[in-house]
């Protein structure tokens, strides 16, 4: 048979005997490449090294430099989990190990063992001898009979159900490494011996498949990186995360709480919070004022038949709270604004002179998600959204959807985020009249409409298909806090279909008819969200405008309480956040408290300070900034408060 014609990416050529792998091509390029070796892309898609090359085609050979093989050694990782479990508890059985975002985790069924520090310190230890063995890890292919009796006589019932469900037709693969085996797609890395450096980080409960009417499984995180500077990078960053923890800091703090009798996954706001909440709802006001918007208020819950029309009922009923019968009615709390919003739309008359029409409200919104993944104030049951709908034209579209993306962009600024990603979410043509309206022609209409703005706009995104809302395309907004953790916090969507559902209409220049466009959008995520967020980006130390408590007064004695009470005045008549501690403790030890409390002004005062009208300022992370006559003082704070200036 001729050779075969293998194009790489700096578009050379070599021609190889048909068989040849991605790994010989690399050994002939080199041998430092073969060894620096992960895996490889034929024609764009990922395969293991050891993949047979059978036909002319495009080859690149991927070493730990490239994105993709960061997620292949983290699924590597965690096979080379799964195998020391099973030699350290032979009785174990595994069910899936995703790479995710850094790390990865499996999920394990064992009886009698505590996955605690001690036994993840075991695990770690046999895991490094695997290594040290450098296993080859080879691909094998069943058909799906035959692999179902490969796992049956395993005793591996997950992987057993997994296989089950899989058509008769397709080949099932799964990867080997010394006498262990696992089900997977692949591709891995060539051996155990190119995974050196990792780290096991906790164990959890997780219900096979996220059920709860599911057995509760072991669940052991941890991660995996090319080189020892990463991994470290990598631990310290968790380190710090571990301190900013906005449900540790959210106690510390006195922000949030929450209480078994008022339910799970429904914060308390205390004091603390209740000024971050009210903080954000003035931002919001005056930048959608600004804006062209008006408020609305809704209520809580509202007859299921509204929601029976909107399509929640029929796409997110497993997500609401159960209905409330009364005189023969199903009543639902809320776990969306838009339908209410629509019916406001929907009270008067409108023309195209009324558009685009911008409707705002911070609505409370109530969904009942799994007890397993409430998380702090990420994850909730009741949360307050920053929801607005814009009802527009097809001509209005562009500009609108790019006016929504820059308040995204403003609010940004605002509080220092610097980095963030725009992800085009698109339908999936395969599940319309399922997961979608379906509407095929509107789907590609949208979704065309979205990518000229962004693209008007210059305004860099990436596409996620499969990802979209079910009645319209969307950008959802990833950010990344001050110590590069990932957070998904807003969404901008388009709506090409309830509004006709709820026959909503304008009447344009030619005085027909015309359902208009809907734009869903929510900047600030929702209270819960994006104070959690906040909380981590900031780490308690949030900007002066922002803070609970702006200023603290620390008379240095009892003498002085008195000037100090009249400050206190002051700075409240100034609209300026201000206690007094008035402790019968020495002044430092007051200072230190205010530092744990993250106050961002402490301001001293005694016999000098109370003769001259003056304070003694000490700033958060600055230290003493000297003596500062009263009045000039409050004007700079107000100014900076005002002006909402990070620092």
């Amino acid at each position: 048979m001729s050779e075969i014609q293998i194009t790489l990416p700096d578009e050379s050529v070599k021609l190889v005997e048909p068989g040849s792998t991605s790994g010989d091509i690399a050994r002939s390029i080199g041998e430092g490449l073969f060894r620096a070796s992960i895996a490889a892309k034929v024609n764009g898609d990922l395969v293991d090294l050891e993949y047979p090359l059978g036909e002319n085609t495009n080859v690149e050979i991927l070493t730990n430099k490239n994105p993709e093989s960061h997620e292949i050694l983290l699924h590597s990782t965690a096979h080379l989990l799964a195998q020391a479990v099973k030699e350290l508890y032979p009785g174990a059985k595994i069910a899936i190990g995703p790479a995710l975002e850094d790390r990865f985790y499996y999920d394990i069924d064992v009886a009698d063992v505590a996955f605690n520090n001690e036994e993840l310190e075991k695990i770690e230890k046999k895991m490094r001898e695997i290594t040290k063995q450098n296993l080859p890890v080879e691909r094998v292919e069943f058909q799906r009979n035959d692999a179902l009796n490969a796992f049956k006589e395993l005793g591996e019932d997950y992987k057993v159900e997994i296989i089950s469900e899989i058509d008769e037709e397709d080949a099932i693969s799964a990867y080997r490494q010394g006498d262990f085996i696992d089900l997977c797609r692949g591709p891995h890395v060539p051996s155990t011996g190119k995974i050196k450096h990792f780290k096991l980080l906790s164990s959890a409960g997780a219900y096979w498949r996220g059920d709860e009417k599911n057995k509760m499984l072991q669940r052991i995180y941890g991660t995996a990186w090319f080189t020892k500077e990463e991994l470290n990078s990598f631990l310290h960053m968790l380190e710090e995360a571990k301190k900013r923890d906005h449900r540790k800091l959210g106690k510390e703090l006195e922000i949030f709480t929450f209480d078994e009798e008022v339910g799970p996954g429904l914060p308390l706001w205390l004091p603390n919070g209740t000024v971050l909440v009210d903080e954000l709802e003035n931002l919001a006001m005056e930048t959608e004022r600004k804006a062209g918007y008006q408020r609305v208020r809704t209520p809580h819950l509202t007859k299921g038949e509204l929601y029976e029309k909107s399509g929640h009922l029929a796409h997110y009923k497993d997500s609401m709270y159960p209905a409330m019968e009364l005189d023969g009615v199903s009543y639902y709390v809320k776990p969306m604004n838009c339908p209410h919003h629509h019916k406001i739309f929907a009270s008067s008359p409108k023309s195209y002179r009324d558009m685009p029409l911008r409707l705002a409200e911070y609505g409370t919104c109530y969904r009942y998600e799994k007890s397993g993944q409430l998380f702090g104030l990420m994850r909730v049951r009741s949360m307050q959204m920053n929801d607005a709908h814009i009802y527009c034209t097809e001509d209005q579209f562009k500009e609108e959807f790019l006016k929504v993306i820059n308040m995204y962009l403003y609010y940004f600024d605002v509080f220092g985020v610097e980095k963030y990603q725009m992800r085009l979410s698109l339908h999936d043509p395969e599940n319309l009249g399922d997961k979608y309206v379906d509407e095929p022609e509107l789907w590609l209409k949208t979704e065309a409409l979205v990518r000229e703005a962004m693209e008007e706009g210059e305004v860099p995104y990436v596409e996620i298909p499969g990802e979209a809302a079910f009645y319209g395309p969307k950008v959802d907004v990833q950010v990344w806090s001050a110590i590069g953790r990932e957070f998904t916090l807003s969404t901008n969507q388009v709506d090409f279909a309830i509004p006709k559902r709820f026959e909503l209409v304008y009447v344009d220049e030619n005085n027909q008819e015309v359902t208009p466009l809907c734009i869903h959008r929510a900047p600030l995520s929702t209270h819960e969200r994006f104070i959690g967020f906040l909380i981590e980006h900031f780490g308690g130390d949030f900007p002066l405008w922002l803070a609970p408590k702006q200023v603290v007064i620390l008379p240095v004695s009892d003498k002085y309480i008195d000037y100090a009470k009249s400050l206190e005045h002051e700075f409240l008549s100034a609209d300026i956040r201000v206690t007094v501690d008035c402790r019968s403790e020495k002044v430092g030890a007051k200072i230190r408290d205010a530092e744990l409390k993250k106050i961002p002004v402490m301001l001293i005062v005694g016999e000098r300070e109370a003769a001259d009208h003056s304070a003694s300022v000490r700033r958060r992370h600055e230290g003493d900034l000297g003596i500062r006559e009263v009045d000039s003082l409050i004007s700079d704070l107000r100014e900076e408060i005002q002006s909402r200036r990070r620092s």
